[in-house]
């Protein structure tokens, strides 16, 4: 197909009106789309009941579609969602913080480690590396002289139930 040579407009938002404002003017809401600010509660929860992190009992969650504060497979469970809708999914680890990679467990010297870092098993201990860039994990073991520590994700290689509920949704360009 041939170019016309004008730009091409962006799609325009997909707006549903949802009842009367002021002055008799529609309310409408937006579905969750790319760029779209999305303000939100959500839950992860282990398969055997566990809440690994939820904002149910907080403040909501709001971020950008694409911005990375959400792994890729949990944003696109929200895609098409508006305000009031809810959801529950059961994600593969694929689809969330990945399979757990056995390259990623190291074992490090214990000499050199701040005094003042808590050395129990389970606990997580931020690295500084050679290039300057911080990076978590979890010690696993430790003896006199060497520490087991795994940099995956904690949730890596786990199925994870996530349910989530939209409060707002703001089409991009429109903040």
């Amino acid at each position: 197909m041939k170019s016309s040579g004008y730009p091409v407009s962006p799609p325009l938002p997909n707006p549903l009106p949802v009842g009367e404002g002021v002055n008799g003017t529609a309310v409408m809401q937006y579905a969750v789309d790319v760029g779209s600010t999305v303000t939100l509660h959500l839950a992860l929860t282990l398969e055997d009941g566990t809440v690994a992190e939820s904002t149910f009992e907080d403040e909501p969650l709001t971020f950008t579609m694409g911005d990375g504060s959400l792994v890729h497979g949990l944003e696109l469970a929200l895609y098409g969602l508006r305000p009031g809708d809810t959801q529950r999914l059961a994600l593969y680890p694929e689809q969330t913080f990945g399979l757990h990679d056995p390259e990623r467990v190291h074992r490090l010297p214990r000499a050199g480690m701040p005094a003042d870092i808590d050395l129990t098993p389970g606990n997580l201990i931020v690295f500084d590396t050679p290039a300057g860039e911080e990076v978590a994990g979890t010690l696993l073991s430790l003896d006199e002289d060497m520490l087991e520590v795994d940099l995956n994700h904690p949730l890596a290689g786990r199925r994870l139930v996530f349910d989530v509920e939209i409060i707002d949704v703001v089409p991009a360009g429109m903040e």
